[in-house]
C-alpha cells in the first residue's frame, strides 16, 4: 500500500466534477481518450460467447456511438438484467472482467516508462476488501467518492483486490510518469482511459475489446446518450 495520498494529488486537483463527463473521471489535458466497453454475454450451447455493444444497437435498431448508454440502446430501464434474445448475461458494473483487465495490463505495460511503479485507487465501501493491504491504506477524495491507494507494478491492474470467491479490479490506475490513467467508476458498465495517440491507437487495436475513441466532454450518465433517446 501507498505511505501517504501525495501520488493522487494530481488526481485530486484536476478532478472537480461529478457524474457529468469523461472529465469526471479522469484528468484533462491528454492527448487523446478511450472508452472500453464491457462485454455482455449470451449462453449458448454450455458456453458463453461475448456480445459487443455495437450488436445489441443493431439488435435493437439503435444508434452505435462512442457516448451510447445501455439503457438507451437496449430501451430498457433495467438492463443489468438479462435481456431476451441478446444477452444473457450483463456488462459488469464498476470492474474490469478478468480478462479484458489482463490485456489492457499488457498494453499499457508497454505505454509508459514506470511499470513497476503503479498506483491504484480502490473504492472505500468494499466491504470484502483484505485487511492487510487495502483496508488500512491512505485513503484520498474525488467528488463523491474516497479511495484507499495502493501501489504495484502494472499487472496488478489484473489482480482483484478483494477476497476470493469475488472479483473486483482497482477503479483508478496510473503509473508514477503519468503516461495514462484509467478509471473504472463503481457505477458504471465502461471503462474509461486517459492517454496519448500511440496508446489510444494500441488499445483500438485490441481483437477481443470493444473500444472507442472518445471527446472527453461527452457525458457519461445514463440519459446522456444523445442519438438514442
Amino acid at each position: 500500500m501507498a505511505v501517504d495520498t501525495r501520488p493522487a494529488e494530481w488526481l485530486v486537483a484536476d478532478i472537480c466534477t461529478f457524474a457529468e463527463s469523461v472529465l469526471s473521471l479522469v484528468p484533462s489535458g491528454f492527448d487523446a481518450y478511450v472508452r472500453v466497453f464491457h462485454l455482455g454475454y449470451r449462453r449458448k450451447d454450455g458456453a458463453s460467447e461475448p456480445v459487443r455493444w455495437a450488436e445489441i444497437a443493431a439488435a435493437t435498431g439503435t444508434r452505435a456511438h462512442a457516448g451510447m448508454q445501455l439503457t438507451a440502446i437496449t430501451r430498457n430501464q433495467n438492463p443489468h438484467l438479462a435481456v431476451p434474445g441478446i444477452y444473457d448475461d450483463p456488462p459488469r458494473v464498476g470492474a474490469l472482467p478478468e480478462g479484458m483487465a489482463r490485456q489492457l495490463a499488457s498494453v499499457l505495460r508497454g505505454e509508459t516508462s514506470t511499470p513497476g511503479r503503479c498506483w491504484f485507487g480502490l473504492w472505500d465501501g468494499y466491504g470484502a476488501a483484505r485487511e492487510s493491504e487495502v483496508a488500512l491504506a491512505p485513503r484520498f477524495h474525488l467528488p463523491h467518492r474516497d479511495y484507499h491507494l495502493l501501489e504495484g507494478p502494472i499487472d496488478e491492474l489484473g489482480e482483484s483486490v478483494l477476497d476470493p470467491p469475488l472479483w473486483q479490479t482497482a477503479n483508478l490506475c496510473w503509473p508514477d510518469d503519468h503516461a495514462w490513467c484509467l478509471a473504472t467508476e463503481i457505477d458504471l458498465d465502461s471503462t474509461y482511459l486517459a492517454c496519448d495517440a500511440r496508446c489510444r491507437a494500441a488499445i483500438l487495436s485490441l481483437r477481443e475489446i470493444e473500444a472507442s475513441s472518445i471527446d472527453p466532454a461527452t457525458g457519461i450518465s445514463f440519459s446522456s446518450d444523445e442519438f438514442n433517446v
